[in-house]
């Protein structure tokens, strides 16, 4: 267990790695006096949910910056009795706190407090509705029950959120929802302190690894979820494996650098936008870095733009199937699960390499070029290196 607020040695350690390899900025080559404010490049959220807008709604979604104090409580049920240790359950989570501080350049704590002793729930694992499709309001009486259930032996106050974790024999517990009170609602509330932010973990956590933290718990930051909910030949068509929040166990998970700027992980002074008639050189670094110019943005409408980043098989995306200037398309007014980030490919004839999906080789390579004429926008690659590529963004 994690003591609250102190990373691991091992984060601590990779903490100091980070800052010591990581590239010094890299200025854009031939940088133009005009560029556009970073400002005019950010995204208006239309949805009123998770969606890809920059002006992330802090009345319903946790800031994801410095420590979150998380409460992990493990549960069992009169059906499902566990025959297994808590610990067992938690080391198939706790590492994600690990992974979450890595993938956020340093930026994010989760400092999990483990309650290691199973609580029986009231119901029976078939009584709390996963396998007939959970509501809100299901969820959150699953939710309540589990908190009155540890509520003797927890002190609930100490929590910005909290994990509910079954038994592995709870079968029907059958998948991993967040939670995310709705205002004006009672929602649970438990030694005075009102439980906001909720992932409670399913069977599915035997399925992935530690990268489920990740991507659950960044939906209580505001990220939508980037696989297509209506999943037809392929529910990953959208983003590949480029993306924890879209395959959780994608080649390539590192979150988007749009993603990043969003969370705050990223600041103004790393993007290179173009929302007015021109063109931009860059020098991209490569997002798993963290520093330097992380992106270059041509915003094309009111609720769209297109974003090339640099991507290498390093840190969270050591396992990358492809490297080079990623290319894709953000859509804030569309809803989660339909797309609101869609990956251009640069080789979609491509048979992509042993092991890897479709869109998983997309990045674009020095000497190509991305064109969507009818928005007028043109990214040509100029140069690649083992740290990043030049691009030159046109807007016409």
């Amino acid at each position: 267990m994690s003591g609250p607020g102190i990373p691991s040695l091992a984060a601590l350690l990779a903490a100091v790695l980070l800052l010591l390899c990581t590239p010094p900025p890299a200025e854009a080559a031939g940088r133009a006096a005009t560029r556009d404010d970073p400002a005019r490049c950010a995204l208006p959220g239309t949805t009123g949910w998770t969606d890809e807008g920059h002006d992330t709604d802090d009345t319903v979604f946790q800031r994801p910056l410095g420590t979150i104090a998380v409460g992990m409580i493990f549960v069992d049920f009169p059906d499902a009795p566990a025959t297994e240790s808590p610990g067992t359950d938690s080391a198939r989570i706790t590492p994600g706190a690990d992974w979450l501080w890595f993938a956020s350049h340093g930026k994010t704590w989760l400092s999990i407090s483990e309650h290691r002793r199973w609580v029986r729930m009231p119901h029976r694992s078939t009584d709390y509705g996963f396998a007939r499709g959970l509501t809100h309001e299901t969820h959150e009486a699953y939710i309540a029950d589990a908190v009155r259930a540890a509520d003797p032996s927890t002190d609930f106050s100490r929590y910005d959120m909290l994990y509910v974790v079954p038994t592995r024999n709870a079968a029907a517990i059958s998948f991993t929802p967040t939670y995310l009170y709705e205002p004006g609602t009672p929602g649970v509330v438990a030694d005075g302190n009102r439980l906001r932010w909720a992932v409670t973990f399913g069977q599915d956590m035997w399925h992935w690894d530690e990268r489920l933290v990740g991507h659950e718990t960044a939906h209580t930051f505001g990220l939508p979820d980037l696989y297509a909910f209506d999943a037809g030949s392929d529910a990953h068509r959208f983003v590949g494996g480029w993306d924890v929040m879209g395959l959780i166990s994608g080649a390539g998970p590192q979150y988007l650098a749009w993603h990043a700027w969003k969370l705050g992980w990223t600041d103004d002074g790393q993007v290179a936008c173009r929302a007015s008639t021109g063109a931009d050189t860059v020098r991209l670094t490569a997002v798993e870095y963290g520093g330097g110019t992380a992106m270059a943005v041509v915003r094309t409408g009111p609720t769209s733009a297109y974003v090339v980043e640099s991507r290498r098989a390093v840190r969270a995306d050591e396992r990358a199937c492809g490297t080079g200037a990623l290319v894709y398309k953000v859509d804030s007014s569309v809803p989660t699960g339909k797309g609101p980030v869609r990956v251009m490919d640069a080789r979609p004839d491509a048979t992509p390499p042993s092991g890897c999906r479709p869109l998983d080789d997309a990045p674009y390579r020095a000497g190509q070029s991305f064109t969507d004429a009818a928005a007028g926008v043109r990214i040509d690659v100029l140069s690649s290196d083992g740290l990043g590529d030049t691009v030159r963004v046109t807007k016409s």
